[in-house]
């Protein structure tokens, strides 16, 4: 942490970001230790309404699980916190940009290689904590199904997708930053959109193969009764299909995907394993909900509102000598405001979390509703209790961390909710 005296001589915008990197990052940490005391002075108590479905065992085992994520949380959230200052104000970009203008390029290919570069170094920094998660957290609790070859492949095919697709986008986002003028930020903004739309619809049959297996559904029962729930709920799809999840976790999931003509739904292969059908046409008709009630619709038209007010903002702030050597960079560059404001950007953003996470667990009450409507609730009271055992999540949270993190209800609130509606 830097000293008084330094402090002192600084911008009061330098200043201003630090202490929103140190208080977020404090913040985080506050409500991981809230969580953890929350869980651990549970441990050894089942909750009334799952003691008949939940052994101690299980219950002890969703603690340590959720204590295990938290002080990994914890350091990764320390680690993020760093690389960021260090590539800001510590000059980390600074330091990247002068040695890249050594080769004489100009933006855009300048800047594609600046920005390039920091992401290669922040992957490689952070890939120890990946590394950790998978194969010591995750085996640990009995989760991880990755082998060493897959995890390497996994990793290569996103650096190469991310290569392949988000290299011409930042290539035509810095160009249009050079040469658009001053509502540059507008043709940005809807170049991003119209990216936004062709990769949620070639995302199902193009880009999600590439990483997982997805077979049509063989249970013809379990079909019938899917297609039967479609149609009372007035919802197409291109078909049910089956992931083979199963390769990397243990965990279970279900959810559709793709837009128009090209919507999927999409059932974990362990999932199918653990749920009975009823319980299974429940968890599709919640997923249902969502649709039918226009939540994936209402986000996304949040999500594409919110990124017209970022990209209007960088375009203010790109006109803001103080923006640069403020947050460490010198020479002014439009790849130099478009990282700064990447890594800026979360750490102002944190502080609104609770307003995004109300809001979708309002959602997930909501498509509850809805599926007790076309499925039994007692059935997806049933299944989702079966989900929280074998997935090991906590019924123990801590109040103040769910308004932060939590973007489904609690357990014990969810499932209390569906059963006064059972009975």
């Amino acid at each position: 942490m830097p000293s008084p005296v330094i402090l002192l001589g600084m911008h009061p915008i330098t200043l201003l970001f630090i202490a929103a990197v140190i208080i977020s990052t404090a913040l985080e940490l506050w409500l991981s230790q809230r969580q953890i005391a929350a869980v651990a002075a549970h441990r050894g108590n089942v909750p009334e309404p799952f003691a008949q479905t939940i052994t101690a065992a299980e219950h002890a085992k969703a603690a340590d699980y959720t204590i295990a994520k938290a002080r990994f949380g914890g350091v990764s959230e320390i680690t993020n916190a760093a690389i960021t200052l260090a590539l800001t104000v510590g000059g980390g970009i600074a330091a990247l940009d002068a040695l890249w203008r050594q080769t004489g390029w100009n933006e855009p290919w300048l800047g594609v290689a600046v920005i390039g570069s920091v992401f290669l170094i922040t992957g490689l920094l952070t890939l120890p904590l990946s590394i950790w998660n998978t194969f010591r957290l995750e085996s640990r609790f009995g989760f991880n199904r990755t082998t060493p070859a897959l995890f390497v492949a996994d990793m290569a095919k996103s650096l190469a997708l991310a290569t392949l697709l988000g290299g011409p986008l930042l290539l035509a986002t810095l160009t249009l930053m050079e040469r658009a003028g001053r509502w540059w930020w507008i043709w940005a903004w809807l170049l991003w959109l119209a990216v936004l739309f062709i990769m949620t619809w070639a995302y199902p049959a193009f880009i999600a193969p590439l990483f997982n297996k997805f077979s049509p559904l063989q249970d013809e029962q379990l079909k019938s009764r899917i297609e039967a729930l479609l149609t009372r709920c007035g919802f197409k799809s291109q078909g049910v299909f089956v992931v083979d999840n199963s390769r990397r976790s243990s965990h279970g999931n279900a959810y559709f995907t793709g837009i128009g003509n090209n919507k999927r739904i999409v059932f974990f292969d362990t999932l199918l394993e653990r749920l009975a059908h009823q319980e299974v046409e429940a968890v599709l008709a919640h997923e249902l909900g969502h649709f039918s009630l226009k939540h994936v619709r209402k986000r996304l038209l949040l999500s594409i509102a919110m990124t017209f007010g970022a990209l209007a903002i960088l375009g203010w702030l790109t006109t803001q000598q103080t923006f640069y050597t403020a947050l460490g960079v010198p020479t002014p560059s439009t790849h130099a405001a478009l990282l700064l404001f990447i890594l800026a950007a979360p750490f102002f953003t944190f502080f609104i979390t609770p307003l995004s996470a109300r809001w979708s667990r309002r959602h997930e009450f909501e498509a509850d509703a809805f599926a007790t409507r076309h499925a039994d609730a007692k059935e997806l009271a049933e299944a989702l209790v079966k989900l929280y055992r074998d997935n090991a999540s906590t019924l123990t949270p801590d109040p103040v961390y769910v308004a932060f993190h939590y973007s489904h209800p609690p357990a014990l609130e969810r499932i209390s909710r569906l059963r006064a509606l059972t009975a």
